[in-house]
């Protein structure tokens, strides 16, 4: 994604209309151009890349989107490794070791090397030249990563993720988003849900399956504390809705006037009908850290339980909750199990709120140890559910614990 300084938006009124590309002539000609500048410098320093970027901007007036497109093409396409002969620092602590044994005279530089490079080729087993030790010296600053592999987009793939991008980063201020399913098969309902839980975003649902959902999330500016990681996340759900069918939204952004510095609401709309192409897979499996986490630590377990991903929808009045996982026992048992993580209070409440009116008798709530629940006002033991407490990681034989007992 595109960092802040580097999104382009312009204001009607109170709505927000970020800056898209077109697949035109002149567009396409300035996506070559720096595609084509990575080509050249594939095997050179991050400093040479930079170099020749800064100069193919000059003095252009469109300067923000050339380093738009470099800054996709450099954390998206290409791989900046550290060349050296040993790691640069342990380089570093044996040429000055290696330096001190002798007086600090000029001609002792060529002699200190040679001696290095000898004896590192007996060590490493294979040649080391002078040059070598030069070049991995400080190859551990940023400016002097080697550039050894790049993946060269087609220019419109380029332009796309730049328009996405772009789109993305609107939602960094977010406060909240209004995200309505419309009239979905219940496979799409089940998609969406997924990718909403995949990252980690705290949202509240309403509907049904007949008559669609309206889901109400909760931006990064809705915390306590306002969170870049999670603001990353809500960013990072918008190519995956992408691949939902039938879908529209409205975000409420925090925005500071660029002259008074304060801060100022705006708004901004999107739908299935956008024109966006997203570059996630949509066939793929996802998974949050924690939940992945859980599940690799589940299959070390010696246990008859089988952990299952693939859920069914839990209908509560007037909304659906999603567990994340379901364990099931040869002899015919099963268990639901929810994990909590991101929370503000009124999230937990309304978490809470779902799981008292979900009917049923088989959920076990995994919380974590962090949570302040006693400052939400929320009491576990009027919870219809056992309970699991956890610190940075959930434990497989915790849950084994609480289904077998």
């Amino acid at each position: 994604m595109l960092p802040s300084d580097l999104l382009s938006y312009r204001l009607r009124g109170e709505t927000i209309i970020p800056k898209r590309l077109t697949l035109d002539d002149a567009t396409i000609a300035i996506a070559n151009e720096q595609i084509e500048c990575f080509q050249n410098c594939l095997g050179k320093t991050q400093g040479e890349l930079d170099k020749q970027l800064h100069d193919l901007e000059g003095d252009s007036p469109n300067y923000r989107t050339k380093r738009g497109l470099a800054h996709l093409l450099k954390n998206s396409f290409s791989t900046f490794e550290i060349v050296s002969p040993l790691e640069p620092q342990l380089l570093r602590q044996r040429v000055f070791t290696e330096a001190a044994k002798t007086p600090p005279l000029p001609h002792q530089r060529n002699n200190t090397l040679q001696t290095l490079c000898s004896t590192l080729s007996q060590e490493l087993n294979r040649e080391v030249l002078p040059s070598d030790i030069l070049q991995g010296l400080y190859a551990d600053l940023q400016e002097n990563r080697i550039l050894t592999q790049f993946e060269a987009p087609d220019p419109s793939t380029l332009i796309h993720r730049y328009n996405l991008s772009q789109v993305q980063g609107i939602f960094y201020r977010a406060s909240q988003v209004i995200l309505n399913a419309h009239r979905n098969v219940p496979g799409e309902y089940k998609l969406l849900f997924r990718y909403l839980k995949l990252f980690q975003l705290m949202f509240y649902i309403e509907g049904d399956v007949d008559h669609g959902f309206t889901i109400s999330l909760d931006g990064p500016t809705s915390l306590f504390k306002s969170s870049t990681r999670y603001g990353l996340a809500f960013a990072k759900m918008i190519p995956a809705l992408l691949h939902v069918t039938k879908w529209s939204l409205k975000a409420t952004l925090e925005q500071k006037d660029q002259y008074t510095g304060a801060t100022k609401k705006g708004y901004f709309s999107l739908d299935d009908q956008c024109d966006l192409v997203s570059h996630y897979s949509r066939g793929k499996t996802y998974d949050s850290m924690l939940e992945e986490a859980f599940a690799k630590r589940w299959e070390k377990t010696k246990t008859d339980w089988i952990l299952e991903r693939e859920v069914n929808l839990v209908p509560i009045p007037g909304s659906v909750m999603i567990p994340d996982f379901r364990l099931v026992h040869p002899d015919g048992r099963d268990y639901i199990l929810e994990i909590i993580g991101f929370w503000r209070p009124d999230y937990l409440r309304k978490k809470f709120y779902q799981v008292r009116h979900a009917d049923v008798d088989n959920l076990i709530l995994a919380i974590s140890e962090r949570l302040n629940l006693e400052k939400s006002g929320i009491k576990t033991s009027e919870v219809p559910a056992r309970v699991i407490w956890f610190k940075d990681k959930l434990n497989p034989k915790a849950v084994l614990e609480i289904i077998e007992s």
